[in-house]
Order: structure tokens, then sequence, then C-alpha cells
């Protein structure tokens, strides 16, 4: 049964150019879009968004990678890069943000660190000598 599960957590699932989905996706896997997507998508994840690829509202994921256009928040707990061709038009929430030249957002970004590694940096450190 472990197996079954490290299966489902490595998929990954494509919504190819020519198909439009409406309502909210979640998955466990990897997923990419180069169709549209209407509605909100949840993943634990990498989001690659292609060339061709569009989505109308909201993102959660781990990794993303955008080439395409995204109308509304994403939220990346780690890395956002956007590509050349990326268009964004709102609200960014990463940990780290790689963005190439000619890519475009319109919106706010807020880059901070996640809780694990903030905990990480603020741990108090150890005294040698007991002082």
């Amino acid at each position: 049964m472990a197996k079954l599960n490290e299966a489902e957590s490595t998929a990954i699932n494509l919504i190819s150019n020519g198909t439009e989905i409406t309502g909210d996706v979640k998955s466990q896997g990897d997923i990419r879009i180069d169709g549209m997507l209407i509605g909100n998508l949840m993943t634990r994840g990498k989001v690659v968004i292609g060339n061709t690829g569009k989505v109308k509202g909201e993102i959660n994921c781990k990794f993303s990678e955008v080439s395409g256009e995204i109308e509304g928040k994403i939220n990346v707990t780690q890395l956002l890069t956007l590509k050349s061709s990326a268009r964004i038009n709102g609200d960014i929430i990463t940990n780290k943000l790689s963005i190439e030249p000619g890519s475009r957002f319109t919106g706010n970004c807020n880059m901070s660190e996640t809780d694990e590694s903030a905990k990480e940096n603020t741990a108090p450190e150890k005294k040698e000598n007991g002082k």
C-alpha cells in the first residue's frame, strides 16, 4: 500500500492544448497546463504553465514554472520561475523568485521564508562553556 501512495505523489497530470476545464483541481502530484483552467488549483507538487497555458483562478503549490498566463493569485511555498513569455495579472506569494527578462506581472509580490526555514534560522544558538 505504501508503494501505491508513492506512485500517486509522483504522478504528472496534463491539461493539453485545446482542453478547457472549469472547476477547482486538487492533486498530490505534478501538473502541466497547456490548455485552460478556470478555477483554483491546489497541489503539493510542481505546476508548469506552458506557453499556451492559461489559468483564471488561484494557484497553490510547492514549485512553479510559468511560461503562459495567470489571472489570479499564485502562492508557491518554494521556487517560482517566470519565463520570458510569462504574463501574470495578480498577486505573487513565494519564498524564492526567478524572473527572466521579458516576463510581466501586474500585482503585488510578497516574498517570505516558509515557517520551517524561519524556525531554523531563528533558533537560539547554543553558547559554549555555559555562557
